[in-house]
């Protein structure tokens, strides 16, 4: 009879464990995702041409919700990059973005380490066909930031307007990095704004993006100090997209202007690209795109690729 009640108190048990899971498990959630992004490539590089397959930020990811109740939400996102063409890792793991979050009414939380918002609400927002990545990446755009170690502050939406506050800590070995963002989408316009300063670099760019039907046009506007090379210049890309049923056709222009007192130091950049979708995940594409340097060489030299890649989400 003992063993009887100690049975039925066992199963007793283990049931309420049972009825308790479906509800903590509709608190919190784990999402993994990715992107796979890879292309065959002719590639030429001042006198010096190569074919070789072109990983494009290929990544994996985990990311995460857990509801406190009153509004209150708490997550973490992990994301890792890697070659598909090699299973290569990147040199540093979760080095694209390992932070945790807490966000509510009053908005949103972050500490670890993330992009800079500034460079999400300008040049990646008008780079439209391969999401600013590999040699079609947008090479002109001043990126100060410094992304590890960091803590930010995003404000809820004011009607249609949002904006986020960054700050890096030195931790006594280097300069904090601060970052600011404004963004705001009215309809088919969408508009954004960045700042960013370490130590005695800086920028600062505006964007628009205006969606017209099957057309959307884009372009960002910057002015950035002792990045690429003492003294300043003024960095402009314009960028457009049409659809037409599965296909994309793109083209991206970039100009940057002298760099203060640098002899020869613009330089411009161009790409004309073609997608074509398979699917909500799935596309395949094809892209020429070329940087002209100047004699100073401050974006790494002449270039140009002619591309053919497939990309897949998941």
């Amino acid at each position: 009879m003992r063993q009887t009640r100690l049975h039925l108190c066992r199963t007793a048990a283990a049931l309420a464990c049972l009825a308790a899971l479906p509800a903590a498990q509709a608190q919190s959630s784990v999402t993994i995702y990715g992107r796979l992004n890879e292309s065959v490539e002719w590639q030429k590089a001042g006198g010096d041409t190569v074919t070789r397959l072109q990983n494009n930020s290929s990544r994996i990811g985990f990311k995460g919700t857990e509801d406190l109740g009153g509004g209150l939400k708490a997550g973490f996102q992990l994301e890792h990059g890697f070659s598909p063409d090699t299973g290569a890792a990147n040199a540093v793991f979760w080095g694209r973005q390992s932070e945790v979050h807490l966000g509510g009414d009053f908005g949103l939380v972050r500490v670890g380490n993330f992009f800079s918002e500034a460079y999400f609400a300008t040049a990646d927002y008008v780079s439209m066909h391969n999401h600013d990545t590999g040699t079609s990446s947008d090479a002109l755009y001043a990126y100060v930031s410094d992304d590890t170690n960091k803590l930010a502050y995003r404000t809820p939406s004011f009607g249609g307007a949002t904006f986020e506050i960054a700050r890096t800590l030195g931790e006594g070995t280097k300069e904090p990095t601060y970052d600011l963002a404004a963004n705001y989408g009215n309809g088919p316009l969408q508009l954004g704004a960045g700042y960013t300063k370490t130590d005695d670099a800086k920028q600062f760019a505006v964007r628009a993006l205006y969606e017209l039907g099957a057309f959307v046009l884009g372009g960002y506007v910057q002015r950035d100090e002792n990045n690429f090379a003492p003294g300043s210049r003024t960095n402009v890309r314009l960028s457009g997209m049409y659809a037409l049923g599965s296909s994309e056709f793109h083209v991206n222009v970039g100009r940057a202007g002298e760099n203060g007192a640098v002899a020869d130091s613009e330089a411009s950049q161009f790409t004309l690209a073609y997608n074509y979708k398979l699917s909500k995940r799935t596309k395949v594409y094809t892209f020429y795109t070329r940087l002209d340097d100047g004699d100073a060489g401050l974006y790494g030299g002449d270039f140009s690729s002619v591309a053919f890649g497939i990309r897949h989400n998941f």
